[in-house]
């Protein structure tokens, strides 16, 4: 009962030690964000605080309050981001979280195609030798592409082809994700010691034995490693991939209609939307991996 008290107990003081280094790292952001945006900003308000006399007072409460500012203080974003996402019914076009909900369905379709694509492909190149001379380069040599040039020609040519709205987002978020999902396949798959392996033979076990008793439970760490950077790339490709449609949902639309209308605050509330789902990804990905390590035996 002792030992058992003693885990959730280490673990809160764990949390706690990593607390405050974070905690601190965020209070410096904001002080120097918030001393940033008064020269920013002050190609649009010197002839406002002119006008009302300057003053230190003044400086600041324009600074940090323009309508349209160059760089919109913390507290605007917060706000915009109250009132986008509990302000307005979730199903409405105004809502950050129906924007977030169009950008999250095509990240999810195109990391799961990815994360398929990139297992798939870490199983040949480890069981079909020339694969990893032929294929590897290629893999290495698409991610030198710049996605910005790939997303226009991908959105025409499967929009030719009657694709439109999911399926080439997700294709996008797919070619993104899937590179991190094969270099830590390859990895994990190969890091059983030579001693296991050759236990392996002894047992006169199959390839198909060997990679799903060995190979595969031996890769579990790098996997979800790789996963973790996947999701957030996942995103990324998703935004950039409504960028070239003009679409008129997700946060990549958002982010063009603050930027049509100049209203910044807007676009960094957009921005801190994709943030915070990329963020929970990540977790949630964090929160299987512990799960499934936990069932596989591992130590807490």
């Amino acid at each position: 009962m002792g030992a058992t008290a003693a885990i959730p107990a280490k673990a809160r003081t764990r949390a706690e030690g990593q607390a405050l280094p974070v905690t601190v790292i965020c209070l410096a952001i904001l002080i120097v964000w918030y001393l940033a945006a008064i020269p920013m900003n002050s190609v649009v308000t010197a002839a406002k605080i002119e006008a009302a006399g300057g003053g230190l007072g003044n400086t600041l409460h324009f600074s940090w309050n323009e309508a349209r500012p160059v760089i919109p203080a913390p507290h605007q974003i917060a706000a915009e981001l109250w009132k986008s996402i509990f302000t307005v019914k979730p199903w409405l076009p105004k809502s950050l979280v129906y924007h977030g909900w169009v950008t999250l369905s095509s990240t999810l379709l195109g990391f799961a195609l990815g994360a398929l694509l990139g297992i798939v492909l870490a199983i040949a190149i480890v069981h079909v030798r020339f694969l990893s001379k032929s294929l590897m380069p290629w893999i290495i040599a698409s991610q030198t592409i710049p996605i910005l040039a790939i997303a226009p020609m991908v959105i025409v040519v499967l929009g030719s082809l009657g694709f439109t709205g999911l399926v080439p987002k997700s294709l996008i978020s797919m070619y993104l994700c899937f590179f991190p999902v094969t270099i830590g396949m390859v990895k994990g798959l190969t890091s059983p010691e030579p001693m296991q392996l050759d236990l392996m033979r002894t047992y006169n076990a199959s390839l198909s034995q060997v990679l799903w008793k060995l190979r595969f439970p031996a890769s579990v760490p790098f996997l979800f490693t790789s996963l973790k950077v996947a999701v957030a790339i996942a995103l990324t490709g998703a935004i950039v991939g409504e960028l070239p449609t003009g679409a008129i949902a997700g946060i990549g639309a958002r982010l063009l209609q603050g930027s049509y209308y100049g209203q910044t605050v807007q676009i960094w509330a957009a921005l801190f939307m994709g943030s915070f789902i990329a963020a929970g990804l990540v977790w949630l990905v964090g929160a299987a991996e512990r799960i499934t390590l936990r069932r596989m035996g591992a130590r807490p």
